[in-house]
C-alpha cells in the first residue's frame, strides 16, 4: 500500500570529506505546507535533490507516495518540483517550454494553457523565456510543476525574485494547494513568509533535523511565557519582580524581559510598589527568533558583529 506524501528516512550523503546529510529524517504530509529551513550548507538542497532522484545517497531512503522517484512512471503526475528557475531554454517561449515538457510526459496541450492561466503568465506566454524576470521564471517553473496535477509539490526558494504582488500570490498558492489535499514542501530563507505560510517546520543543521514540529508549537515554545516590561525605573522594577519569584533580564534600554509571572501579576506588583511603567506585554516569538535560537551552532559561516558607530 502506497504512503501519501514524502517520507525521508536516515539519509546520509558524503561529498569527499564533507558530510552533507547525517541521518536526516522527516515526513511531508498531505494537506500540510511543510517548511524546510536551515543555514547555507545545512543540507536542504541536497535533501531535495535526493528526493527527486538527482543525487544518490550512501544510506537511507526517500519515498514519494511510498515509491522512489526513479521508479515512478510519468513522475510529473506524482510530484511537481521547482529547484532552479533558470533551468529552461532561453530561446523557447514560456508556452513552448511547457509544451515540450508536456509532450515528454504524454500530457495534453490544453493542460499547458490551464497552468499558464493559473500562474498568471498568459500575457507573456509567447515571449521568449530568456527575457523573463526572475519572478516570471519562478511562475513558469511552478506552471511546469503543476502540469501533471500532482498530489505532491516541492519548491526551493519560490519567493526569490517575486515582487510584493507575487509574494502574496505565492503565499496563497501554497496554502490553497495544501487545502486541496496536496503535500507541499517548500524551502526558503525568508522567515516572515515561512511563518505566514507553513503549518509545519523542519529545521536542518549540519545534515540533521534539529527541529521537526508544528509552527504554532515552535513559536509557543520559543515565547516561554515571557513578558516585556518598559520602565524608566528598571533597577527598581527588577528588584520588585525578582522578589516575587520572577526571572528578570535587561533586554534593551529601559526594557526588561520577565519570565515566571503572568502579565496581570506584573502590573499589580509594579503598581503596588509605585514603579512607573509604560508597557507590559506578552512576548511573542517570531520564526526568526526560533530559527536563530535553533541554528546558532549550525551556521557554516558567521560574520563578526558590526562595530558600534561613534556619534
Amino acid at each position: 500500500m502506497s504512503t501519501p506524501g514524502i517520507v525521508v528516512a536516515g539519509l546520509r550523503k558524503r561529498y569527499g570529506g564533507t558530510l552533507a546529510l547525517d541521518g536526516l529524517s522527516f515526513t511531508v504530509r498531505p494537506g500540510v505546507v511543510t517548511g524546510l529551513v536551515g543555514p547555507n550548507g545545512a543540507g536542504k538542497s541536497t535533501a531535495m535533490r535526493v528526493i527527486l532522484g538527482l543525487d544518490a545517497v550512501d544510506e537511507g531512503t526517500a519515498l514519494i507516495g511510498g515509491t522512489p522517484y526513479r521508479s515512478l512512471r510519468r513522475p510529473l503526475s506524482h510530484v511537481g518540483s521547482l529547484l532552479d528557475a533558470a533551468a529552461l531554454h532561453p530561446a523557447r517561449s514560456g508556452r513552448g517550454h511547457l509544451l515540450w515538457l508536456a509532450h515528454a510526459q504524454g500530457l495534453a496541450a490544453r493542460r499547458v494553457d490551464q497552468v499558464i492561466e493559473q500562474v498568471g503568465l498568459a500575457p507573456a506566454a509567447r515571449r521568449k523565456a530568456g527575457g523573463y524576470s526572475l519572478g516570471m521564471r519562478q511562475r513558469l517553473g511552478i506552471a511546469a510543476a503543476l502540469l501533471g496535477d500532482p498530489p505532491i509539490i516541492m519548491l526551493d526558494e519560490p519567493f526569490n525574485g517575486m515582487d510584493p504582488d507575487g509574494i502574496v500570490w505565492m503565499r496563497g498558492f501554497l496554502r490553497s494547494s495544501a487545502a486541496q489535499g496536496r503535500a507541499v514542501l517548500v524551502s526558503s530563507h525568508l522567515m516572515g513568509e515561512m511563518q505566514d505560510t507553513a503549518d509545519h517546520l523542519v529545521v536542518v543543521g549540519r545534515g540533521r533535523a534539529i527541529a521537526d514540529a508544528g509552527m504554532a508549537d515552535l513559536l509557543s515554545a520559543a515565547s516561554r511565557n515571557r513578558v516585556a516590561v518598559r520602565t524608566t525605573a528598571a533597577a527598581h522594577a527588577a528588584r520588585v519582580l525578582a522578589h516575587a519569584g520572577a526571572s528578570v533580564a535587561a533586554s534593551g534600554r529601559d526594557t526588561l524581559a520577565v519570565s515566571g509571572l503572568a502579565a496581570e501579576r506584573i502590573v499589580a506588583l509594579l503598581t503596588r510598589s509605585a514603579v512607573p511603567f509604560s508597557e507590559v506585554s506578552a512576548h511573542r516569538a517570531t520564526l526568526e527568533d526560533v530559527y536563530l535560537e535553533l541554528t546558532g551552532g549550525a551556521a557554516e559561516f558567521r560574520a563578526a558583529p558590526p562595530a558600534e558607530v561613534s556619534r
